[in-house]
C-alpha cells in the first residue's frame, strides 16, 4: 500500500461532499482534522465530528481536544462525544467509508512510519452504518473548546507527573481500566470540581491525585452532577472488595484491609489508607454509613438519627 493511500481515500470522499459529512473516529489529531475540513473547500457543507476524549488518551498523545478550536472558528463544524466509541465511519452525503483508520497522521498515512489500515466503501444507508449513527444521535454529548481546554489541562498534569509510569493506551476492544485502581483522593468532593473544570486552589500534589483518580475512572465528559456521581458509584462497585458490600450489606475494616493487602501485595499501612479512602468515597457517593464497632464497619442505607 502506497504512503498516504488511506488519506487519499478520505480526501476524495470529503472533496465529493455537497451537503453533509460525518466523521466518526475515537482518535483524532488536530493536524489531520484541519486537513479534513480544508478538503471541503469553501462549500456550505455541514460537518459533524463524533469522537471520544479521555484524559489518559489525551495525555498519551493519541487524541487532540484542540479540534474543538477548529469548530469554534468554522460554523459548519460541530463536535460531539461518545465515550464508548470504537467505530471508524466516514460519511459524505450518500457515500461512506468504514474500516480501521482513525484520523491520525500514522493511520491516514500522512506520517511515516504509517499504520497498516483499511477503509472500504459501503452505501451510507447500510444497516450497520445506520445503527452506529442512530446510537450516536441517542447518546452523544456536545463538546466545545472550553471542555477541550479543561481536559488538556488535566492531561498535561497527568503526563507531567514524575511518579506516573509511561502512559499506555489500548486501542482494541480490551478493557483498559486498571483492575487494581484504588481511590487516591481522601476528599471525594474534590473530584467533581476538577471534572467540571472549576477553579481549584489545591496544592499540586493533591490536584495530581485527583486527576489520576479521574483518569482511572474514565468517565464521559459533560455529565451533570447526578450522572457524574452515579458513574463514580458504578466504578466503585466494580472493585472486588466493594462488591462484597453490595452482596452482604456490610463490610468491615479488617476484611477490607486484608483483601487489599492480598490483592496488591502491599503493606498494612498502605492497605489501611486505601480502605479509609474507599470508605470516604462510599459515604460521599452512596447511601453508606460508618458504624463504629472497634474497627469501623460500612453499612448500606442512610443513618437514622
Amino acid at each position: 500500500m502506497r504512503p498516504g493511500y488511506v488519506w487519499g481515500q478520505l480526501h476524495e470522499l470529503l472533496s465529493s461532499a455537497s451537503e453533509r459529512v460525518v466523521l466518526v473516529a475515537p482518535f483524532i489529531k488536530k493536524e489531520v482534522f484541519v486537513a479534513a475540513v480544508a478538503a471541503l473547500g469553501d462549500r456550505d457543507v455541514e460537518l459533524l465530528c463524533v469522537t471520544r476524549w479521555a484524559v489518559m488518551e489525551i495525555a498519551a498523545g493519541v487524541s487532540d481536544p484542540e479540534i474543538a478550536e477548529v469548530a469554534e472558528r468554522d460554523p459548519r463544524v460541530s463536535i460531539v462525544l461518545c465515550h464508548d466509541l470504537h467505530a471508524k465511519v466516514y460519511v459524505a452525503d450518500d457515500r461512506c467509508l468504514v474500516g480501521s483508520a482513525n484520523l491520525t497522521g500514522r493511520a491516514t498515512g500522512r506520517r511515516i512510519p504509517k499504520n497498516l489500515e483499511v477503509l472500504v466503501e459501503v452505501p451510507a444507508d447500510h444497516p450497520e452504518v445506520r445503527l452506529v449513527l442512530d446510537q450516536v444521535q441517542r447518546t452523544a454529548v456536545p463538546a466545545d473548546a472550553e471542555m477541550g481546554r479543561r481536559l488538556r489541562e488535566q492531561a498535561n498534569l497527568l503526563a507531567n507527573d514524575e511518579d506516573r509510569p509511561d502512559l499506555v493506551v489500548l486501542v482494541d476492544e480490551v478493557d483498559s481500566t486498571p483492575t487494581r485502581w484504588r481511590p487516591e483522593t481522601r476528599m471525594p468532593a474534590r473530584l467533581s470540581r476538577v471534572y467540571r473544570g472549576l477553579k481549584c486552589d489545591f496544592p499540586h500534589e493533591i490536584l495530581a491525585g485527583v486527576v489520576r483518580d479521574l483518569a482511572h475512572l474514565d468517565i464521559s465528559p459533560g455529565l451533570d452532577e447526578t450522572a457524574f456521581s452515579s458513574a463514580v458509584r458504578t466504578r466503585l462497585y466494580e472493585l472486588a472488595e466493594v462488591a462484597a458490600l453490595a452482596r452482604t450489606g456490610s463490610l468491615n475494616q479488617v476484611d477490607l484491609q486484608r483483601s487489599i493487602m492480598e490483592a496488591d501485595g502491599c503493606e498494612e499501612e498502605v492497605a489501611q489508607r486505601a480502605a479509609e479512602n474507599i470508605a470516604e468515597w462510599l459515604k460521599y457517593f452512596d447511601e453508606v454509613r460508618i458504624v463504629q464497632t472497634g474497627p469501623w464497619e460500612l453499612m448500606q442505607g442512610r443513618e437514622i438519627r
